[in-house]
Parts: C-alpha cells; structure tokens; sequence
C-alpha cells in the first residue's frame, strides 16, 4: 500500500477516536447480567458458583461471588440463559434469565439453607425455547470451536454455511443467504459491515476473534437495514473480568502446504480488559481452483484484532475494537491457461476501527454512542507478460472506505423492550483498472467457413473469426484469402461483428486499424477511472412488547440513500410469537419492508453514463441505466418445538418479493464484478434447524434448507448487452432445491479426547451456459441437413469441456482433442445435470450442478497431559475425506468454474495458559 493509504489510516483512527468523546452510538450485540446472592436473614452470601448456560448455543459461563455477594456477566449475547447457583450449606438454586438489551439485568437471589422442603424449580424445554418472532441461529465458541470447516482462508463464512439453515455454499467463501447472491450484513459488536465479505472482495474479521454468532434469517428488526437477507450478528471476545490471562498459541500443517500460527490473550481486570488475536495463514490452495487439482493458488493471510474495554464508572464504559488484514493470492489457473504461464495476483489490505461508549442513566435506560472506519483497499496484477492473460490482460485497484456515526437509546421497563436509533454512513468508492485485450480472434475483422461432417451428424458448415494479428480492417478479408469473409453486421453469418473501438485496445495487433479512429499511434490500453461518494441515513424505532406467552414486535425505519441515484424509504417492521408452554411449542409470524441498497464493489463502473465508446462496444450502445434501491416485502411464518430437554426443532417458511432483484455480472469473464438489477425477483423457502443440546457427551445439530429463487426480466440496472430486452423467468445461478448439513460432536467426559464429524449435501446450483438441445437458453443447437439434432461444442474451450465431465456416447474430450459436435442423445455429462433434448427450460428445468455428499471429521484432545493451568492440545481434522470431486459451479456469470475442495488433512497443536 501506498504511504499516503497509511496516513490516511491513521487518520482515520484519530478521528474516531475523538469523535467519540462528543456523538451518541452503538448497537451492540451484547448485555449483561448482574446480581446478589444472599441468605435467608438477606446476608451476603460469598464465594457462591454462578453459572449461566444456554443449552442450544452451548454458551456457558461460571463466576463467584465476592465479599458483598455480588457477581457479574459481562459481553453475554443476547438470549435466554439458565442461571444456577450453588453454595456450601445451601441449597442449590435455578433460575431462567433472559438477555434481549444492552440495559443490564439484574436479579436478586435468596439462598435456602441446604435440607429445608424449599426448592426453585424451572420447567423441562422452557430454556431451549425463544417466545421471538424472529427466526434465528445462535451459535457459541463452544459449538464451532470443534466444527470442521471447509475453508481455513474463509472460516467465519464457513461457519455460517455450515450452522444456519437455507444457507448454500459457493466457491472462494462465498454464501448466498436464502437465495439472494450477496444480501448478506454482518453486525460486528453493533458496527454494520453490509459490503461483500467473500475472499474476491474484502477480508473477513478472523474466527479466533468471535465468541458468538447469531444468524437472523427471518424478517430482521428494525434496527437493520440495506442487505437483510442474513444479518449476522458477532460478539467478540473480551478480556473483561478475566483477573488471571489466559490465552493460546496453535500452529497447525496439513495438505496443499497449509500452515497456520496463531496466538490470543484475554486479560483484565473488573472494571478493564483487552483480548488481542494475531493469526497467519500460507497455503497452496487459497482460492477454489477451476480444476480438481491444484494449480497456481497460492496465498497467504495475516490478521491482527484487539478488543479494548474500560467501566470509566458504574454508569460509563469505553469499547474499542481495532483490526487490520493483509491478503495476498495468486488468481487460480485452469490446465490451458497455466500453459501460457499465467500469473495474476491479488492483494487486499482491510483497516477497521470502531470506538463506542455507552451511559447507564438508570436501571432502565442506556444510551450507546460510537463511531467506526473501514478501509478497502483491492490490487489486481496481471502477468509480467501481457500476452500470457488471454483473451485480454487486466489491471486493478479500488478502494473502499467506509465511515459511520450511530447512536441508539434502549428502554426496558415492564413489558416494553425499546430501541431507538439513528445512523449515518459516508461510502468513499474509488475504481481505476486498465483493459486490453490479447487474443486476436476476440476482436477479428474477417471470419472464415469452416465444414463439418461425419455419419451421424451429416455435414454443415460454421463460421469462426480468424486469429489473423496482421488483419486489422474488414476491408482486408478477401485480399488475404478468398474464403474470409468481413466481420461486420451486415454479414447474415456474424454473430459478433468487428468493433473499431476494441481495435484500439487490442494489443495483439501491432497497430490500430486504419479505419479505427484510434488517437494512439500504437494500441493502448483502455483506461477506467471512476470515484464516487455514498451518503446513507437510517433512523428507527422498535419495541417488543412481552405480555404473557405473547410477544408482540414492532418498529419502522426510515433510510435516505444519496448515492449516484437516490432513494427515500420508509420500512414498517411487524412480527408476533405465542408460547404453547403445555406442549412446548412457540408459533411466530413476521413481516418486514425493506429497502435495499445497491452493492457499491464496481459500482461506479455499472454505473457508466454518458457516451464511453468501448464499454459502448462490448455491452451495445443503449448498454447503461442507473442501478436504483430495491424494495422487498418479505413474510415469514414457522415453530419452534421442544421434545423434552434434549432436542428442539425451529422451521421457518419465507416469501420474498422484491423490485429491482439485485445480481452481479462480469467484464468478459475478469475479476471485474459489477452489480446489476433485474426488474424484479421471487423467492420462497423452508428453513430447518435441528438441535441436539448435550447428552451424556453427544451434541448434534442439522440445518436443511429449500429456495426457490426466480428472476424476471428485464434487466433494468447496469451494464448489459439486452438492457430493457423481455424475457422469461428464469432461476438465477444460487438457486438450489435443497441443502443440508449434520453435524455431531461427541466428548463422553469433560477432559477425554472429541470426536466431530460432518456430513453435507448439496442438490446443486444452477449451472452456467452449459451446450444443450432445445431449449430456451441453450447454446449451439444445430439441425443439421439431414435434421439430426446436434450440440454444437465449438464454443467451448477443450479444458472447459473436461472440468464439465461432458462425453459424447462413449468419447470424452482431452486437452488437445475436444469435443466439436456431438449428436443430442448421446450427450452428457458426469458433474452437471443437463436436461434431455427439447426439455431444457430456464425457469422449470435449468442445467444443475449434480448433486454432491461431501464428508468432514475432527478427532482432537484439549488436555493431553492432564493439566491443571496449563494445557496442550491436538487435533486431526479431513475435509472431503472421501475425495469426492464435485463442482460448486460452472461458467458462473459471476465468478467462472470452481471445484471443491479435494482430500486435506490438517494436524493443530496448542498450547493453552
């Protein structure tokens, strides 16, 4: 990074910091519970066990309490908790605690003198109930911290595709949230990250930094907003009241060269504390690959996280959270390109710090105030050698930084649970990348006839462009050979004609066209420099009212986005649950109204105006329109049911329709992404989650899921080449029938070595521009003259045609003998579902990723040598360990071909003080 990033940096930092000191914010994801135990005469009882547990997330706590019989839980994530207390010469005590605000609980408990007839008693299932009408997965460290996850360089979306329901998995990290592509939020001790957090566009804040998650998936409260289709809240770990530091040092090896080091520390005191967490990462798999086996995918990670907390005084507390991630990666190489010696690089730099204070005026009342800053910043490099990127050679840097003031004000009193806010954002976008391309037969002025012929398909003939470099005006076609032909529209065999624009970015030819126009003597690359400022504001209001079994939640959030278009929204939120407590049942319904925000990764460049002669010639010349907020209305309706003290069951129903139905395109199959909009969307589906609390050492949980995402044209934001152009439904390339994920976990003692395993399924997304027969979007069907039906395959390279697994009766392609026309019937393919002849429909029967069972299993020891303060620690975990080869997608719109992950073993070793 440039010195002036790193100035600005620090600039950053020292504004947040003193605007902390005079503005009012911050949601914050966390409470804390606070109490008194005391006798019968009300003396103060010392020295009693406090614990607080939630059986479903597995969050579990204990504490003692001092000389005035006092005891605290700070930083616990919002949920119900059974608290129980135990004291010499009492009788134990139980009772249920539930955290839904920043406002402290407080409880005061009186003790019984052990063997009087006086005893507490709670109810079987009431603690893994929440009477909530919102659908959620909460998820604690003691949960995930045994799970195996699929990617070491994107574990926190790893985590959330593996524990929460209707979640489907992609490639590089990431997920698609109930059939959205990207509408995912992240809620970091209540600072918004609502940018994509997958591995291609921004770094993610590290797993060893996280205490909790929960993962809202039904309709979101008022307090959230933009992207909602997950929001994700993290509460990160805090060295507050842990008087003695503890803390770890891992290092782990395993396959592809994978190396990891990491190290934490939690330390404090009651009033103070800090954890800090510092992790490096260097594999030979760092991206997902277009090919099973690994080639050219290095990279490597560094993460650095500090959480600091400061009680000023019984009623003010200081937190501030600082972070900073470098990632570098080698862009993955398919068998065809590493013959070209194609080396493209990413880096990507992240700088976040978020300061916030909060001021307790009474028992009931909390304001939190805060601030935060995120920077970043994105470089693409190409190759050393141009021409080794082919078809074109790409050059990237953009930035992103984002600033934001919030402020919000809880109430708890009665029935009421209040919350009011307000927020503010300033987006900076910054986009420059230079394009050219390299291969001559992507910009040819001639195309020649070419003929086919063999027994069964009969002989015809196609038409494909010269890769002659020294060609540079259709004119030139019939002097160079009688057989061209020129490559323009007025040629009935043309499918994409010759532009004089791209002739003056085409390096492959040693000087422009003669009838190009073109200002350079020598060709050049194009050049695209954009910058823009995003301006949001949000205010809300929401209470959940608790009056009996019912719970009752409603708000309304208002947001003004100014950003190149503008919108003005208001977004009434509504939900209502009913606790069957006779059979342990909870019943809810919500809605919700929401504006979404367009996603500001290149959204300068999907936001083009004016007359740009070569994004005019690769997307038309009508290809531009202003990519406005979406509007969704969102229903959901589901149960929660407890079947004793063992296992639990939460379902949800969704309905989501939305105008102006966000996705994501490409710049000829670059890492350039840009948003686009279509004009609107539907999706439904069944979420799933069920859990297994702790029984005799066995915990298990499994999440399924059921989307049906359709898209309907047209396309109405963006770049794109059929702009405002009809069109059928269609489902959009995340849309998958059904996914799921078991996970057990089983540990018959408290220090005897665990055993976890996975198991996942995916039915498949739907594929990309997959050849086939008939159908509506099918590419290169062929009717030959004796009216054979024929799959036309030229269009394919010989190496896509093999990561595909496509065949033709008996025949499958190699790397330099691919397949060219294949008779319908007798094609197919091992790794994608193609549909019959004549039966391929987008909406009702698109191309599909065959499905896939992939297997994953940890065996480790947290205490090898019997212990007491310190400890060391072993793990074994194999991903894939059947090394199934499967497809997460091909020749995506969005990001290309991806395989999963094949066989890898990793070894951990820890020590633990």
């Amino acid at each position: 990074m440039r010195v002036r990033d790193s100035f600005f940096g620090m600039f950053v930092v020292l504004v947040c910091l003193l605007a902390v000191r005079g503005i009012a914010k911050a949601q914050s994801n966390s409470g804390t519970i606070t109490g008194t135990v005391v006798d019968p005469s009300a003396g103060v009882v010392a020295n009693a066990t406090v614990e607080i547990h939630n059986p479903v997330s597995r969050f579990d706590r204990t504490t003692t309490t001092d000389g005035s019989g006092n005891f605290s839980f700070s930083n616990v994530p919002f949920n119900p908790y059974h608290m129980s207390i135990s004291a010499t010469g009492f009788a134990p005590y139980a009772q249920d605690v539930d955290v839904r605000s920043g406002v402290p609980v407080t409880v005061k408990v009186s003790l019984s003198i052990a063997g009087t007839s006086s005893t507490v008693t709670v109810e079987a299932g009431n603690d893994l109930l929440e009477t909530d009408s919102t659908f959620h997965t909460d998820v604690d460290r003691a949960l995930f911290d045994k799970l195996p996850l699929e990617s070491q360089s994107s574990s926190v979306s790893s985590l959330v595709t593996l524990a929460s329901p209707g979640v489907v998995a992609d490639s590089n990290g990431l997920f698609h949230g109930l059939g959205d592509h990207a509408e995912n939020s992240f809620s970091v001790d209540g600072q918004p990250i609502t940018d994509q957090q997958s591995k291609v566009f921004s770094n993610q804040i590290p797993a060893d930094s996280i205490q909790s998650l929960e993962v809202i998936s039904g309709a979101p409260p008022a307090e959230y907003g933009d992207k909602t289709s997950l929001v994700i809240k993290v509460t990160t770990r805090s060295g507050q009241g842990v008087t003695t530091p503890h803390g770890s040092v891992t290092a782990s090896y395993g396959s592809f060269g994978s190396s990891t080091a990491g190290f934490d520390l939690a330390y404090g005191g009651q009033k103070w504390g800090n954890f800090i967490a510092v992790n490096g990462l260097n594999t030979g798999r760092f991206l997902d690959p277009p090919e099973f086996q690994v080639v050219h995918s290095k990279g490597n990670e560094e993460n650095l996280f500090d959480r600091v907390d400061f009680q000023l005084t019984n009623a003010d507390t200081l937190h501030l959270n600082t972070g900073y991630t470098r990632s570098w990666f080698q862009q993955p190489n398919s068998f065809d390109s590493a013959a070209t010696n194609q080396d493209q690089r990413a880096q990507i730099q992240t700088y976040n710090v978020a300061p916030s204070w909060t001021h307790l005026f009474s028992g009931t009342t909390l304001l939190t105030v805060g601030a935060f800053a995120r920077h970043d910043s994105f470089n693409y490099y190409p190759s050393a050698n141009p021409f080794a990127d082919l078809p074109e050679t790409l050059a990237q840097r953009r930035k992103l930084t984002n600033l934001g003031l919030r402020s919000d004000l809880s109430y708890v009193k009665g029935i009421h649970n209040v919350k009011a806010g307000v927020t503010f954002e300033h987006t900076l976008l910054t986009e420059n990348f230079d394009f050219g391309i390299t291969d001559p037969s992507v910009n040819s002025p001639c195309i020649q006839p070419v003929t086919f012929g063999n027994a069964q398909v009969g002989t015809f003939t196609d038409f494909f462009p010269v890769g002659d470099p020294a060609l540079t005006d259709p004119t030139q076609c019939t002097a160079a050979n009688p057989n061209f032909q020129p490559n323009t529209a007025a040629n009935p065999n043309v499918a994409v004609p010759f532009s004089t624009a791209l002739a003056c970015i085409d390096l492959s030819r040693p000087t422009p066209a003669p009838s190009s126009g073109c200002t350079n003597p020598e060709n050049d690359l194009f050049p695209f420099r954009g910058h823009a400022d995003i301006r949001e504001v949000a205010l809300y209001i929401q209470d959940t009212i608790t009056k009996g079994n019912w719970s009752f939640s409603i708000g309304i959030r208002g947001d003004i986005y100014r950003g190149i278009s503008h919108d003005v929204q208001a977004q009434p939120r509504a939900g209502v649950a009913y606790n069957i407590k006779k059979t342990n049942t909870v019943l809810r319904a919500s809605y919700a109204r929401i504006m979404e925000t367009p996603f500001n990764e290149n959204l300068i460049l999907a936001s083009v105006t004016g007359v740009n002669p070569v994004i005019s010639a690769l997307f038309g010349p009508n290809s531009q329109a202003p990519i406005r907020a979406g509007q969704r209305n969102e229903f959901h309706a589901g149960f929660q049911q407890a079947f004793g003290k063992f296992l639990v069951v939460d379902a949800d129903y969704l309905w989501k329709y939305t105008h102006n139905g966000y996705d994501f395109s490409d710049l000829l199959n670059t890492p350039i992404f840009f948003p686009i909009a279509w004009h609107n969307s539907k999706i439904d589906g069944a979420s799933i989650r069920v859990s297994v609390p702790n029984y005799h050492g066995l915990t298990a949980f499994a999440v399924m899921g059921h989307v049906n995402a359709r898209f309907f044209p047209p396309q109405v934001g963006g770049l794109g080449t059929n702009l405002g152009a009809g069109g059928n439904p269609f489902r959009i390339d995340h849309d998958q029938s059904f996914n799921q994920t078991t996970h057990v976990q089983y540990q018959p003692r408290r220090n005897w070595p665990w055993l976890a395993f996975n198991w996942r399924y995916d039915s498949g997304l739907v594929a990309g521009a997959v050849p086939c027969f008939g159908g509506e979007s099918c590419s290169g069907s062929v009717v030959t003259s004796n009216g054979t039906q024929v799959v036309d395959l030229t269009g394919l390279r010989a190496d896509q045609q093999l990561q595909a697994g496509f065949f033709c009766g008996n025949t499958f392609p190699t790397l330099s003998s691919p397949l060219v026309f294949c008779q319908a019937s007798q094609f197919g393919s091992t790794r994608i579902k193609i549909p019959g002849p004549g039966t391929q429909n987008d909406d009702h029967n698109p191309q599909r990723i065959r499905p896939r069972n992939l297997f994953d299993a940890s065996i480790g020891d947290d205490n090898l040598f019997r212990g007491d303060r310190y400890k060391w620690s072993l793990r074994l975990t194999a991903i894939n360990f059947t090394n199934k080869t499967a497809l997460y997608n091909f020749l995506s719109t969005f990001s290309g071909t991806h395989f999963v992950t094949p066989r890898a073993y990793t070894a951990e070793l820890g020590f633990h003080f």
